[in-house]
């Protein structure tokens, strides 16, 4: 379920399934977009500081493993298909002048949506996420290989469920620099673990992941000439400060800040810095 401090939990018939979001606050629409294996929970310190501030706050449930509605069988679920889904979403509620905030996978496909579809961004902050030729950066990047084996998504599911595998550098270890709350944690791999059509979609999701997405959409990013916030974090073990420089050299419109005390989850271990960042940023 979907922490109380993300607000109303709602959902939204797409082309490719039914999709649920949590919407709190009103005013200028910012939108949420999580990574791998983790969902709206991700943003619960984040979003009331940013209500409170005076936006409306939107936050997805993607298909991207801890998702709550197993998508349609025949839902594009390649990179490209999350981000026109991102896209989608935008079209069905009517948002426009939209804040996309996004982290860890969710970066690359916001990356590709403003590449492909910017129609309705105004604005877009990139915390810690894939990029270039980092998609996915070790040691994550073994995942995709992982999956065409045999019942690996199921395998995977299971993994997930133990203490001792969560804290590994290679799960989530190296992604929130004080840990991450049991129940949250829960939330995260009870999908996988209860639903056979959601490791469908996850094993679906990770084979078409490839470096050729990012680095194609990296072609079209110097040409996007609407502001973009790159939220760097200072103690990130998973992807390298070059990245944020390689994408503030090309976004035109780019400002980079750098989070101190904070690992690759950002809205984990500064939320406050972060919701005071996007909140001057929009302002």
């Amino acid at each position: 379920m979907p922490d109380i401090a993300l607000g109303n939990a709602k959902t939204v018939t797409l082309p490719g399934g039914t999709v649920t979001y949590t919407e709190r606050g009103s005013g200028r629409p910012i939108v949420f977009v999580h990574g791998l294996l983790v969902n709206s929970n991700l943003w619960r310190k984040v979003v009331p500081l940013l209500a409170d501030a005076g936006f409306r706050c939107l936050a997805l449930d993607l298909p991207l493993g801890a998702h709550r509605l197993p998508m349609a069988a025949d839902a594009d679920l390649t990179p490209p298909g999350v981000a026109r889904l991102i896209g989608q979403f935008l079209d069905a509620l009517d948002l426009d002048d939209v804040t996309v905030v996004a982290n860890d996978t969710g970066g690359a496909l916001t990356q590709i949506l403003m590449a492909d579809n910017p129609e309705r961004l105004g604005r877009v902050v990139l915390t810690p996420c894939d990029a270039f030729e980092e998609f996915f950066p070790e040691p994550f990047n073994a995942l995709p290989r992982m999956m065409r084996l045999p019942g690996a998504a199921f395998l995977l599911s299971r993994l997930l469920t133990l203490p001792a595998m969560q804290r590994q550098p290679s799960v989530f270890g190296w992604l929130a620099k004080r840990g991450i709350p049991a129940e949250i944690m829960d939330s995260y791999v009870r999908p996988g673990r209860e639903s056979r059509l959601i490791r469908r979609d996850l094993k679906r999701f990770l084979l078409g992941v490839d470096s050729r997405h990012t680095l194609a959409a990296a072609e079209k990013l110097a040409g996007y000439d609407k502001p973009v916030l790159l939220v760097r974090a200072a103690d990130d073990r998973i992807f390298a400060p070059r990245l944020f420089d390689r994408l503030a050299a090309t976004l035109p419109d780019a400002r980079l800040v750098t989070v101190a005390d904070s690992y690759t989850f950002v809205s984990e271990d500064q939320p406050a810095e972060l919701a005071r960042l996007v909140t001057d940023f929009v302002a």
